[in-house]
């Protein structure tokens, strides 16, 4: 039997990462079991940040055998954070590798139910825009930039799925391996844009299942005017480039 691995991407997250982690264990646990998967493991992958996170999150790996630290030289962007959290899972072994935000933006009691839905998929993703998903705490300038923002980028790549940009995420070890990572470059929503868009053009079989995003519980976003039209100008040229 194979693992279920969670990344969990932090860059000044010392408010948020032992709570998520204590939260996030017991349902990843639960998700492992009901998949029939071997053994769970939450890797945190930290970009060396100076409020102390890193420290805070060895600490955790030391009391937790689930959990490991992966530390990185510099704050290099989402994207490569996640995509070395990647590389080290399923250099692992990992069957199945999530992704979720590490602020509670993302509940960690809907991991079960992603991971269920990889019986059926190759990809899913935890969905704010089908039936039964949405946000809460958000004002409505937000609400209109991330539905226009995913609306968006389906219009121009011309791809049924609802939420483009979200990131809570599971991926079948096999599929990830496919989507040519190496090739990746984008970074914050254009990144995960770029991943659904990948899995699509290659024929494998995406869902959406609901969640309700809320806003981040401590500490201050890491999404940027640059991140979000990066995202904007990228998407077209992934049309092209992927095509």
């Amino acid at each position: 039997m194979s693992d279920v691995w969670l990344v969990l991407p932090t860059y000044n997250e010392a408010e948020n990462v032992e709570s998520i982690v204590e939260a996030a264990l017991p349902r990843l646990r639960e998700a492992a079991a009901h998949a029939g998967a071997g053994g769970h493991h939450l890797l945190i992958v930290d970009d060396s940040s100076p409020d102390g996170t890193g420290r805070i999150a060895d600490g955790l790996a030391a009391r937790h055998a689930g959990v490991e630290v992966l530390h990185r030289g510099a704050k290099e962007g989402l994207g490569p954070a996640y995509l070395a959290g990647f590389g080290h899972a399923l250099g692992a072994g990992a069957e199945l590798v999530l992704e979720m935000d590490a602020d509670f933006s993302h509940d960690p009691a809907d991991l079960p139910r992603l991971v269920a839905a990889t019986g059926d998929a190759d990809l899913v993703l935890g969905s704010r825009y089908v039936a039964g998903g949405g946000v809460v705490d958000w004002g409505r300038l937000r609400r209109l930039l991330s539905r226009g923002g995913s609306w968006y980028a389906r219009s121009i790549l011309r791809v049924p799925v609802r939420d483009l940009t979200g990131g809570f995420k599971c991926f079948r070890a096999s599929a990830l391996r496919r989507l040519g990572l190496e090739d990746v470059r984008t970074d914050g929503y254009g990144f995960q844009i770029e991943l659904t868009y990948r899995a699509i053009r290659a024929g494998m079989r995406v869902a959406e299942v609901p969640i309700v995003f809320s806003e981040r519980r401590a500490g201050s976003s890491k999404m940027t005017a640059r991140i979000a039209l990066e995202a904007a100008w990228k998407v077209p040229q992934l049309r092209f480039r992927l095509r």
